[in-house]
């Protein structure tokens, strides 16, 4: 029970981040060329996500409970697959096609670069 409660509160966090995160960067930057806020979110989620991996991989972090509670709950309801899916739809919608072929390359490139950058970051933190 302690397990899926801190799951569950991670993931209330997490949600209540990426909302408050989306305002801010939304009111810096706008909405109307590029979903950055997602973008920034999604790549930071990844870099945060490789960095706790490894951490827990390398035994520097070594609770299962925080682990579950910080990636699936926290960085789970932070980063978001569904509205980077949406975003490419509205995308291609208005006519950005190139955009947003733009958009989901540089997600998936970026994401993994970060989360791969993340994992490095853990193991200097481990070494």
């Amino acid at each position: 029970m302690k397990l899926w409660l801190s799951i569950l509160f991670g993931g209330a966090l997490g949600t209540g981040c990426r909302y408050g995160v989306s305002l801010l960067v939304n009111a810096w930057l706008g909405t109307k060329v590029f979903p950055w806020a997602t973008f920034a979110i999604n790549v930071t989620g990844s870099f945060l996500i490789g960095l706790i991996a490894e951490l827990y991989h390398e035994q520097i972090f070594t609770s299962a409970v925080w682990r579950l509670a910080l990636v699936t709950g926290l960085l789970g309801g932070f980063t978001t697959f569904s509205a980077f899916s949406l975003e490419n739809l509205q995308l291609i919608r208005n006519g950005a096609v190139g955009l947003a072929l733009a958009y989901a390359v540089g997600s998936v490139v970026l994401g993994v670069s970060a989360a791969w950058l993340g994992m490095r970051a853990g193991q200097f933190c481990a070494s």
